[in-house]
């Protein structure tokens, strides 16, 4: 199922729109005009990626500075270990569309725990 995001329009070149479902995903426009969507966690610590800084097809986490290729979710710089999952986007008539992966998200150490019923 396709999720509408939001316009294309309202979403600026070099911006990102977080869309708040369980997990979150970020939607990043990036300067070239390519449209990405990954989980909005980083996979290091809970910290939301939309609230990065985007350069290029790369997002850096706002906590650690950790980085992301946002076409294939690899991680590009640590402290993070782990790929961020990534989705697919299809932009058409001027909205843009999410299809959510069926993979299984890598979530920080934190809301994993908290998720399974452990400490925070």
């Amino acid at each position: 199922m396709m999720i509408p995001v939001c316009r294309l329009a309202d979403l600026p070149r070099g911006e990102a729109f977080r869309l708040d479902i369980d997990p979150p995903v970020s939607v990043f426009h990036t300067d070239d005009g390519e449209v990405f969507a990954i989980d909005d966690t980083c996979t290091h610590q809970d910290a939301s990626l939309a609230d990065g800084w985007l350069e290029g097809c790369e997002v850096e986490c706002p906590l650690h500075a950790s980085k992301f290729d946002l076409r294939t979710g690899a991680v590009d710089a640590p402290p993070a270990k782990l790929p961020v999952r990534t989705h697919e986007v299809v932009v058409e008539d001027g909205m843009i569309y999410l299809q959510v992966s069926t993979d299984a998200p890598n979530l920080p150490p934190c809301i994993a725990s908290r998720l399974a019923g452990g400490p925070a």
